[in-house]
């Protein structure tokens, strides 16, 4: 699931791990353990009752639902994780760890910023391949590396919702800066 800024998403479950998320490409296996798990920027679990969950305030959330392997994925991936191309490696993760093939993955792609409101500077824009100030897709670019990993178009879901755009609904550090609160995805494996 997906929180909004109404929603106390740790309130819900005794067992949700997460990570201390560095934007990276680092993906971490869970093994049923819950609180924060070290630094990365990739959950994976395949415990039954276990809950894993990425905080986001623009970035991208990413869930990864194996249902054949009873396997998930919480993904948290800005532009930094983007570059780093850490949806790619989520998925390949899960292919060496649960034996996942990616054409099995269903992957829902939450609430961030839009390309409507981000717009970067040159630095940024160059780790796109683009030059001056534009607009990035952040969404766009994650799902081309869902799709560059195997997982199939039809079992990719964005929800098309811009964090920034939407103040009523969810957190944006970039409009609120410092007193942005955060935003929960999680993923869970129901217990047997």
């Amino acid at each position: 699931g997906f929180g909004t800024r109404r929603s106390d998403v740790p309130a819900l479950f005794e067992n949700l791990a997460t990570v201390r998320q560095v934007h990276s490409d680092s993906c971490i296996s869970a093994d049923g353990r819950s609180g924060v798990l070290g630094p990365g920027d990739a959950l994976l679990e395949d415990a039954a009752g276990a809950v894993v969950a990425v905080k986001t305030a623009d970035c991208v959330p990413i869930l990864l639902v194996d249902e054949r392997h009873r396997a998930v994925a919480a993904v948290h991936a800005g532009w930094r994780g983007a570059v780093a191309r850490i949806a790619l490696r989520a998925v390949q993760a899960m292919s060496r760890r649960f034996s996942t093939d990616p054409r099995d993955l269903h992957a829902a792609i939450g609430p961030a910023i839009g390309a409507c409101c981000y717009e970067v500077g040159p630095e940024v824009a160059a780790q796109f391949g683009l030059e001056g100030r534009t607009h990035i897709d952040l969404v766009a670019a994650n799902r081309t590396q869902l799709l560059e990993a195997g997982v199939t178009a039809g079992r990719i879901h964005a929800s098309n919702l811009c964090t920034m755009c939407r103040p009523e609904d969810f957190h944006s550090f970039r409009r609120d800066r410092q007193a942005a609160g955060r935003l929960y995805s999680f993923a869970g494996i129901a217990a047997r």
